[in-house]
């Protein structure tokens, strides 16, 4: 992909990435259209060395500043070593039932859930930071510890590509179970809809947190879930339970709209409290907005 291609904004586009074949093309389109938009940003420059270098702070060996990047960009940065760049990070992804919804959308959230984690996992591979993978539903339906061999990118995207949405959601429960096997702490992605009781979900995501993990929520929803915008009388079908209700929206749109509200602004600002990075997406968002939001946490761990 040429670097003045124009078309890399569409390999970013949830529609047009849900339309590829395999799992690793998704996750190679996003990747290379979000670092081609990188050098378009205010971000330019930010991946080259991304992984060789921070920026010097005072008291670094004079030695160890790299005088070719001073030469590009008249600034200092600092060459690292291996042990210092990598970094270890398990990434969570919730494959229940409720995740398995769309309504007007292209994709339901287990999809965007999937692509996202995959555009991750082959980003970090190929910076050579080590990724594991934990899959679950009402249990933990696959946990792969982390890994930083290239070879470990199709075993991981194979997991994701085979998933198939059961069960019912215990995200608390699932969390919990996962804060125990992680052994050497780093950052922990967690991508979900969170839909469980959200004073059990905090509680699991601030152990991660006392464990002194770096933690990333994405909570992932569909567009109509946080407008509650239907048309005319609809029946609304648990996914999970298959019940069933006839309601008229308007008459619980504005009731549902406000609970929704108070539990998204819950999680939110408990996450914000306890140094918890937390992005709201929608299932019609760019992905980079979500890379974006790695990359900036990625930057401040070096």
């Amino acid at each position: 992909m040429n670097g003045h291609n124009q078309d890399y904004k569409k390999f970013l586009e949830p529609s047009v990435v849900s339309k590829l074949n395999s799992i690793e093309l998704k996750a190679r389109m996003v990747v290379e259209g979000f670092m081609v938009g990188l050098h378009k940003s205010p971000y330019h420059g930010f991946s080259v060395e991304f992984s060789q270098h921070r920026s010097y702070q005072q008291g670094d060996p004079i030695k160890d500043i790299d005088w070719k990047v001073y030469a590009r960009r008249e600034r200092f940065y600092i060459k690292q070593y291996e042990e210092e760049t990598n970094l270890i990070c398990n990434i969570v992804v919730d494959v229940s039932k409720s995740m398995d919804y769309k309504h007007d959308a292209s994709i339901t959230k287990l999809e965007y859930s999937n692509i996202l984690a995959a555009s991750l996992i082959y980003l970090m591979l190929h910076q050579q930071d080590s990724v594991g993978l934990t899959l679950y539903s009402d249990k933990i339906e696959s946990y792969m510890n982390p890994k930083s061999s290239r070879v470990y990118l199709n075993t991981l995207l194979k997991s994701l590509a085979n998933v198939k949405p059961s069960n019912q959601t215990r995200t608390s429960e699932c969390l919990k179970s996962v804060v125990d096997k992680i052994k050497r702490k780093g950052l922990v992605i967690i991508i979900s809809d969170f839909f469980d009781d959200p004073e059990s979900v905090l509680s699991a995501l601030k152990k991660f947190h006392y464990k002194k993990n770096e933690v990333i929520v994405f909570q992932v929803l569909d567009p109509v879930e946080k407008s509650f915008a239907f048309s005319n009388d609809a029946v609304f079908v648990d996914s999970e339970t298959k019940e069933e209700i006839t309601s008229q929206p308007y008459q619980i749109q504005k009731a549902y709209q406000q609970s929704m509200e108070d539990f998204l602004n819950k999680i939110k600002n408990e996450c914000l409290r306890f140094g918890i990075e937390y992005n709201l997406i929608d299932t019609n968002t760019p992905f980079d907005k979500a890379l974006f939001s790695y990359f900036k946490k990625r930057s401040r761990l070096n």
